[in-house]
Protein backbone atom coordinates (compact mmCIF):
# COMPACT_ATOMS: atom_id res chain seq x y z
CA UNK A 1 0.00 0.00 0.00
CA UNK A 2 1.14 3.55 -0.71
CA UNK A 3 2.26 5.44 2.37
CA UNK A 4 2.39 9.15 3.10
CA UNK A 5 6.05 10.18 3.28
CA UNK A 6 7.48 13.57 4.30
CA UNK A 7 11.10 14.48 3.58
CA UNK A 8 12.32 17.74 5.08
CA UNK A 9 14.94 19.55 3.06
CA UNK A 10 13.82 17.59 0.04
CA UNK A 11 14.49 20.14 -2.71
CA UNK A 12 17.96 18.94 -3.63
CA UNK A 13 20.82 16.59 -2.85
CA UNK A 14 20.23 13.73 -0.44
CA UNK A 15 16.71 14.85 0.44
CA UNK A 16 15.57 14.96 -3.19
CA UNK A 17 17.14 11.56 -3.86
CA UNK A 18 15.25 10.11 -0.89
CA UNK A 19 11.98 11.68 -2.03
CA UNK A 20 12.34 10.34 -5.55
CA UNK A 21 13.21 6.87 -4.25
CA UNK A 22 9.99 6.73 -2.20
CA UNK A 23 7.93 8.12 -5.09
CA UNK A 24 9.39 5.53 -7.47
CA UNK A 25 8.15 2.74 -5.23
CA UNK A 26 4.62 4.17 -5.21
CA UNK A 27 4.48 6.21 -2.01
CA UNK A 28 2.78 9.60 -1.70
CA UNK A 29 5.69 11.96 -1.08
CA UNK A 30 5.80 15.53 0.22
CA UNK A 31 8.99 17.56 0.54
CA UNK A 32 9.71 20.74 2.45
CA UNK A 33 12.00 23.46 1.17
CA UNK A 34 13.19 26.74 2.64
CA UNK A 35 13.95 29.03 -0.31
CA UNK A 36 14.14 27.18 -3.64
CA UNK A 37 11.50 24.55 -4.49
CA UNK A 38 12.53 21.21 -5.95
CA UNK A 39 12.68 20.70 -9.73
CA UNK A 40 9.29 20.27 -11.37
CA UNK A 41 8.17 16.75 -10.50
CA UNK A 42 4.54 15.67 -10.56
CA UNK A 43 5.31 12.86 -8.12
CA UNK A 44 6.26 15.24 -5.28
CA UNK A 45 4.16 17.66 -3.22
CA UNK A 46 6.40 20.64 -2.30
CA UNK A 47 5.73 22.78 0.78
CA UNK A 48 7.68 25.84 1.83
CA UNK A 49 8.62 25.42 5.50
CA UNK A 50 11.12 26.94 7.89
CA UNK A 51 11.88 24.01 10.18
CA UNK A 52 13.14 26.41 12.86
CA UNK A 53 9.53 27.60 13.26
CA UNK A 54 7.12 25.35 15.17
CA UNK A 55 4.20 27.13 13.47
CA UNK A 56 5.65 26.44 10.02
CA UNK A 57 6.22 22.79 10.89
CA UNK A 58 2.66 22.37 12.12
CA UNK A 59 1.29 24.09 9.02
CA UNK A 60 3.40 21.86 6.74
CA UNK A 61 2.10 18.69 8.35
CA UNK A 62 -1.44 20.05 8.10
CA UNK A 63 -0.93 20.68 4.38
CA UNK A 64 0.36 17.15 3.84
CA UNK A 65 -2.53 15.63 5.76
CA UNK A 66 -5.06 17.64 3.76
CA UNK A 67 -3.39 16.96 0.40
CA UNK A 68 -3.04 13.21 0.85
CA UNK A 69 -5.95 12.62 3.22
CA UNK A 70 -3.89 10.86 5.87
CA UNK A 71 -1.18 11.23 8.48
CA UNK A 72 2.54 11.09 7.73
CA UNK A 73 3.62 7.46 8.04
CA UNK A 74 7.29 7.88 7.12
CA UNK A 75 9.31 10.91 8.19
CA UNK A 76 12.81 11.65 6.90
CA UNK A 77 14.30 14.57 8.85
CA UNK A 78 16.97 15.77 6.45
CA UNK A 79 16.86 19.59 6.51
CA UNK A 80 19.99 21.22 7.86
CA UNK A 81 22.60 23.95 7.46
CA UNK A 82 26.31 24.47 7.96
CA UNK A 83 28.19 27.49 9.22
CA UNK A 84 31.79 26.36 9.43
CA UNK A 85 34.23 28.38 11.53
CA UNK A 86 37.05 27.67 13.93
CA UNK A 87 35.97 27.87 17.56
CA UNK A 88 37.57 31.22 18.37
CA UNK A 89 35.99 32.80 15.29
CA UNK A 90 32.58 31.24 15.84
CA UNK A 91 29.94 33.58 17.20
CA UNK A 92 27.24 32.31 19.51
CA UNK A 93 24.63 32.78 16.79
CA UNK A 94 26.71 30.60 14.47
CA UNK A 95 26.48 27.81 17.01
CA UNK A 96 22.87 28.15 18.15
CA UNK A 97 21.42 28.64 14.67
CA UNK A 98 23.06 25.47 13.34
CA UNK A 99 21.87 23.48 16.36
CA UNK A 100 18.36 24.90 15.93
CA UNK A 101 18.18 24.03 12.22
CA UNK A 102 19.78 20.59 12.50
CA UNK A 103 18.82 19.23 15.92
CA UNK A 104 15.95 21.21 17.43
CA UNK A 105 14.16 21.14 14.09
CA UNK A 106 14.35 17.34 14.15
CA UNK A 107 12.65 17.41 17.56
CA UNK A 108 9.91 19.62 16.08
CA UNK A 109 9.14 17.40 13.11
CA UNK A 110 9.41 14.17 15.12
CA UNK A 111 7.00 15.48 17.74
CA UNK A 112 4.46 16.50 15.09
CA UNK A 113 4.80 13.24 13.15
CA UNK A 114 4.49 11.14 16.30
CA UNK A 115 0.96 12.38 16.91
CA UNK A 116 -0.43 10.55 13.90
CA UNK A 117 1.93 7.61 14.19
CA UNK A 118 0.90 6.91 17.78
CA UNK A 119 -2.77 6.91 16.79
CA UNK A 120 -2.04 4.56 13.90
CA UNK A 121 0.27 2.42 16.04
CA UNK A 122 2.91 2.35 13.31
CA UNK A 123 5.46 4.62 11.68
CA UNK A 124 9.03 5.07 10.51
CA UNK A 125 11.33 7.96 11.38
CA UNK A 126 14.80 8.39 9.87
CA UNK A 127 17.11 11.19 11.01
CA UNK A 128 19.92 12.32 8.74
CA UNK A 129 23.14 12.70 10.73
CA UNK A 130 26.73 12.69 9.43
CA UNK A 131 30.02 10.92 9.91
CA UNK A 132 31.17 14.28 11.32
CA UNK A 133 28.83 13.75 14.26
CA UNK A 134 30.81 10.63 15.16
CA UNK A 135 34.35 11.68 14.24
CA UNK A 136 34.31 15.42 14.83
CA UNK A 137 35.80 17.91 12.41
CA UNK A 138 37.93 21.00 12.92
CA UNK A 139 35.89 24.08 12.10
CA UNK A 140 32.59 22.25 12.50
CA UNK A 141 31.99 22.16 16.24
CA UNK A 142 28.44 23.45 15.75
CA UNK A 143 27.58 21.04 12.94
CA UNK A 144 29.20 18.04 14.63
CA UNK A 145 27.40 18.75 17.91
CA UNK A 146 24.06 19.02 16.15
CA UNK A 147 24.58 15.80 14.21
CA UNK A 148 25.80 13.91 17.27
CA UNK A 149 22.73 15.10 19.15
CA UNK A 150 20.51 13.37 16.62
CA UNK A 151 21.81 10.02 17.85
CA UNK A 152 20.67 10.67 21.40
CA UNK A 153 17.35 12.01 20.16
CA UNK A 154 16.72 9.00 17.95
CA UNK A 155 17.62 6.44 20.58
CA UNK A 156 15.46 8.12 23.20
CA UNK A 157 12.51 8.22 20.79
CA UNK A 158 13.15 4.61 19.77
CA UNK A 159 12.65 3.58 23.40
CA UNK A 160 9.69 5.90 23.89
CA UNK A 161 7.76 4.99 20.73
CA UNK A 162 8.80 1.39 20.12
CA UNK A 163 5.82 -0.16 21.89
CA UNK A 164 3.61 1.40 19.19
CA UNK A 165 5.59 -0.20 16.33
CA UNK A 166 7.31 3.09 15.49
CA UNK A 167 10.97 2.74 14.56
CA UNK A 168 13.49 5.58 14.81
CA UNK A 169 16.88 5.26 13.14
CA UNK A 170 19.82 7.41 12.08
CA UNK A 171 21.72 7.44 8.80
CA UNK A 172 25.24 8.89 8.99
CA UNK A 173 26.60 9.67 5.51
CA UNK A 174 30.18 10.48 4.71
CA UNK A 175 31.15 12.81 1.86
CA UNK A 176 28.39 12.91 -0.77
CA UNK A 177 28.55 14.32 -4.30
CA UNK A 178 26.01 17.15 -4.19
CA UNK A 179 25.82 20.75 -5.37
CA UNK A 180 26.96 21.81 -1.90
CA UNK A 181 30.14 19.74 -1.96
CA UNK A 182 30.85 20.62 -5.59
CA UNK A 183 31.37 24.21 -4.46
CA UNK A 184 34.37 23.11 -2.36
CA UNK A 185 36.63 22.88 -5.41
CA UNK A 186 38.55 20.03 -6.99
CA UNK A 187 41.48 20.03 -4.56
CA UNK A 188 39.26 19.77 -1.48
CA UNK A 189 37.11 17.10 -3.11
CA UNK A 190 40.24 15.09 -3.87
CA UNK A 191 41.28 15.34 -0.21
CA UNK A 192 37.89 14.16 0.96
CA UNK A 193 37.90 11.20 -1.43
CA UNK A 194 41.44 10.23 -0.43
CA UNK A 195 40.38 10.01 3.24
CA UNK A 196 37.66 7.47 2.41
CA UNK A 197 38.78 3.81 2.29
CA UNK A 198 36.62 3.23 -0.79
CA UNK A 199 38.39 6.16 -2.43
CA UNK A 200 35.37 8.09 -3.62
CA UNK A 201 32.40 10.15 -2.54
CA UNK A 202 28.93 8.67 -2.26
CA UNK A 203 26.15 9.41 -4.70
CA UNK A 204 22.89 10.74 -3.17
CA UNK A 205 21.04 7.64 -4.40
CA UNK A 206 23.30 5.46 -2.26
CA UNK A 207 22.12 7.31 0.84
CA UNK A 208 18.52 7.18 -0.36
CA UNK A 209 18.69 3.42 -0.74
CA UNK A 210 19.58 2.95 2.91
CA UNK A 211 16.85 5.38 4.02
CA UNK A 212 14.29 3.49 1.93
CA UNK A 213 15.44 0.20 3.45
CA UNK A 214 14.99 1.53 7.00
CA UNK A 215 11.43 2.48 6.08
CA UNK A 216 10.70 -0.89 4.47
CA UNK A 217 9.08 -4.03 5.94
CA UNK A 218 12.50 -5.69 5.93
CA UNK A 219 13.67 -3.23 8.62
CA UNK A 220 10.69 -3.67 10.94
CA UNK A 221 12.94 -5.00 13.74
CA UNK A 222 15.60 -2.29 13.45
CA UNK A 223 15.30 0.72 15.73
CA UNK A 224 17.75 2.97 17.55
CA UNK A 225 20.43 2.09 14.99
CA UNK A 226 23.06 4.39 13.52
CA UNK A 227 23.79 3.22 9.99
CA UNK A 228 27.01 4.61 8.47
CA UNK A 229 27.02 5.16 4.72
CA UNK A 230 30.47 6.63 4.55
CA UNK A 231 32.71 4.34 2.51
CA UNK A 232 34.43 3.23 5.71
CA UNK A 233 35.52 6.73 6.78
CA UNK A 234 34.08 6.42 10.27
CA UNK A 235 34.54 2.72 10.85
CA UNK A 236 34.74 1.76 14.49
CA UNK A 237 32.45 4.56 15.66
Amino acid sequence: MSRVVLVTGGARGIGLACARRFAAQGDHVAVTYHSSPPPDDDTLFPIRCDVTSAADVDAAFGAVEEHYGGNVEVLVSNAGITRDLLLLRMKEDDFTEVVDANLTAAYRVCKRAAQGMLRARRGRIVLMSSVVGLLGSAGQANYAASKAGLVGLARSLARELGSRSITVNVVAPGPVATDMTAALGEDRLAELSAAVPLGRMAEPDEIAGVVAFLASPDAAYITGAVVPVDGGLGMGH
